[in-house]
């Protein structure tokens, strides 16, 4: 499988701008510019595009390890917060809040980490990666 994606940029790094497009359209000339990303400005950015991956990445292989251990979850929530330090991406942060019934809180966190290292996103990685994984009741 092989999926693409498109930038354009016009102009300088601060004063200029761009937009991006994927193959299916999601994301169709959305914008991008200095102050999407480090400011306030409107439109995305490339940080933003991969705490996006990472979080459905994680929580679909948590989904189909879950689903293998004999489990249905209810319902699983990850935020992703990607770190940018010094202009180095330094760190993923999961945050995971799921429902899931009839696991122990022992079972959900061994097969939550183990979705954390194997999905393929968290593999595309060389940065730190943690997980907070919180099981409701």
């Amino acid at each position: 499988m092989k999926r693409r994606a498109q930038a354009i940029w016009n102009g300088t790094v601060k004063e200029g701008n761009g937009h991006l497009t994927t193959q299916s359209t999601v994301l169709n000339q959305t914008q991008y510019s200095f102050n999407s990303r480090f400011a306030d400005g409107i439109g995305t950015n490339p940080e933003e595009l991969l705490a996006a991956a990472h979080a459905g990445c994680f929580t679909m292989k948590l989904s189909l390890d879950l689903t293998e251990a004999g489990f249905v979850p209810e319902e699983l929530k990850t935020d992703s917060t990607i770190t940018l330090d010094n202009g180095k991406i330094t760190l993923s942060a999961l945050k995971l809040t799921a429902k899931v019934p009839g696991i122990s809180d022992e079972e959900f966190q061994r097969i939550a980490k183990h979705a954390e290292e194997t999905c393929p996103v968290s593999g595309a990685f060389s940065f730190d990666i943690t997980l907070e994984a919180v099981l409701e009741a």
